[in-house]
């Protein structure tokens, strides 16, 4: 489904992504795990082609990633990966269906997606979408009086709506208060169970990641530092993460091993180091 081969993207000097290598499979919940300035957010942008890579290899869906110079290869690209974001990103003004209905501006013709015409198909998807996470009876409301949890539910249900084989969520939790925060997780999980969207979920709270997440990775200064299921994840991984790249370096050398060992900590016999 992704495949990532020594992916880099630095800005002049600054390295923000240093040799990324990843593999993801379909209906896989991967959780991405690190602190501000990790990389999180810029390894979803080069997933989605919002932004190239300085260089490597990223395949996502059959798709190359890295070519975003070729319009068409990037429409391919995008019709298979949705987005959703830290802020909802929705049109107040709109009702709750048009909002969740924008989701399938990529799938039908440029005439329909400029007048903005919808087949009674995508009308039903739409509708199915809003009763999967519970706002059915919402859908010809304005969607600025809606809470900011509830916003972010239309913004999963309009990446459903896309039918995407990928779903890309940066920090969509980030605003929320931690009920309505599980319940945002809860319906991308039953997403990914359901109907086998491979999702990749950036968090901050571990604790989640670890309810959620198939499996976890985390990055460190731009670098891959652990990569294991959720139950592998242990307190020294979690010191790597939020240590910084120079600490999860001397942590490195503390201990004795090579980078994909970190990476892959079911392979390590360091019992001291994950006890």
């Amino acid at each position: 489904m992704i495949k990532i081969r020594s992916l880099t993207k630095q800005y002049g000097k600054n390295v923000v992504l240093r040799g990324i290598d990843l593999d993801v499979v379909p209906g896989e919940f991967l959780v991405i795990l690190g602190p501000s300035g990790a990389g999180k957010s810029t390894l979803l942008r080069c997933i989605n082609g919002l932004i190239t890579p300085s260089g490597g290899e990223l395949s996502v869906a059959g798709f190359d990633a890295t070519n975003t110079g070729s319009r068409r290869n990037l429409r391919g690209l995008r019709q298979q990966v949705a987005m959703i974001f830290q802020h909802h990103n929705v049109v107040p003004r709109l009702s709750v269906l048009k909002n969740v209905l924008t989701g399938r501006l990529g799938q039908v013709s440029t005439l329909s997606s400029l007048l903005q015409l919808f087949s009674k198909q995508d009308v039903a998807l739409a509708l199915d979408c809003l009763r999967r996470v519970e706002l059915e009876h919402k859908a010809g409301e304005r969607t600025d009086a809606l809470s900011g949890g509830q916003r972010q539910r239309v913004g999963i249900a309009r990446a459903l709506a896309q039918q995407p084989k990928v779903i890309l969520a940066d920090e969509p939790i980030a605003s929320l208060d931690p009920k309505t925060a599980h319940l945002v997780l809860q319906y991308l999980r039953d997403a990914c169970r359901e109907l086998g969207i491979t999702v990749i979920c950036n968090l901050h709270q571990v604790e989640y990641a670890r309810e959620f997440g198939d499996r976890i990775v985390g990055l460190a200064g731009g670098k891959l530092v652990f990569d294991g299921r959720s139950s592998e994840l242990r307190e020294s991984h979690i010191n790597l993460i939020y240590g910084g790249f120079d600490k999860a370096q001397e942590a490195q050398a503390t201990v004795g091993v090579t980078q994909s060992e970190v990476q892959h900590p079911a392979e390590l016999s360091l019992q001291g180091a994950l006890s």
